[in-house]
């Protein structure tokens, strides 16, 4: 069974009287300890497959099955308990708490739905921050760390409820070219020695080939589903040519 199943799943936010078909009868398996890239222009649908892969918004039909659970008609609680327990989330933003250390900030996910003691969080939290290189800055807030190791303690929180996928959405948009060569490492990294199960929404095709796999979305559809990164680069490059 693969820990991502999509059948024909289907995506409309109704606007007024206008209806955008954001995803159209998307069907993909994604299997445990893959490395993923959505890629595709604006308006693409890759930051909806996203947001539908990541639990965090419902397809209006279709089957989306998360390790042999059926997501779709889950409530807002059933798949808020699903993220927190399954999925970790780095974004282009960092989304860190501006007033609290490194540390504090990946001890945050474990304050939700879990019984840990304070002891076992830091600990927690320690070991994280030890994975991705910031042993020596746990005490340091965001302000006095550079964006790349602002996005190294948002991977290490959201490695610390131990999720089978991480997520990132644009990961590397606001970092320079070395950094963003750090921090895809970093992605490689878990991948390969933990078997961590990656996806990644990317517009950077240097971002993607680093990925075992490259899912190309136009318009809502999948239009291109490949290992090969020049057979994507290829399909991204027909579409800015249409």
């Amino acid at each position: 069974m693969a820990l991502i199943e999509l059948r024909d799943v289907a995506k409309v936010y109704s606007m007024g009287e206008v209806e955008v078909h954001a995803l159209r009868g998307v069907t993909l398996n994604i299997e445990r300890g893959e490395y993923v890239a959505l890629i595709g222009p604006s308006g693409s649908g890759k930051s909806t497959l996203m947001n539908t892969l990541g639990c965090l918004d419902r397809p209006t039909s279709g089957s989306y099955l998360l390790d042999g659970q059926e997501v779709v008609g889950m409530s807002r609680d059933a798949r808020a308990k699903i993220r927190n327990q399954q999925i970790g989330f780095v974004f282009q933003n960092f989304n860190l708490l501006a007033r609290t250390s490194a540390m504090e900030n990946v001890e945050l996910p474990l304050l939700y739905g879990t019984q840990q003691s304070h002891r076992k969080r830091r600990a927690i939290a320690r070991e994280m921050l030890e994975l991705v290189g910031l042993g020596d800055r746990m005490d340091h807030h965001p302000g006095q760390l550079s964006g790349g190791q602002q996005q190294r303690v948002a991977i290490a929180r959201a490695l610390a409820s131990s999720p089978s996928i991480l997520m990132g959405d644009e990961p590397t948009g606001n970092l320079d070219t070395k950094t963003s060569r750090e921090v895809i490492g970093l992605f490689r990294k878990l991948n390969e020695e933990i078997n961590l199960t990656v996806i990644l929404v990317t517009h950077d095709l240097a971002v993607a080939r680093n990925a075992h796999r490259s899912i190309v979305l136009r318009d809502g559809e999948v239009v291109c589903d490949t290992s090969d990164a020049d057979e994507a680069a290829a399909a991204v490059a027909q579409m800015q040519t249409l």
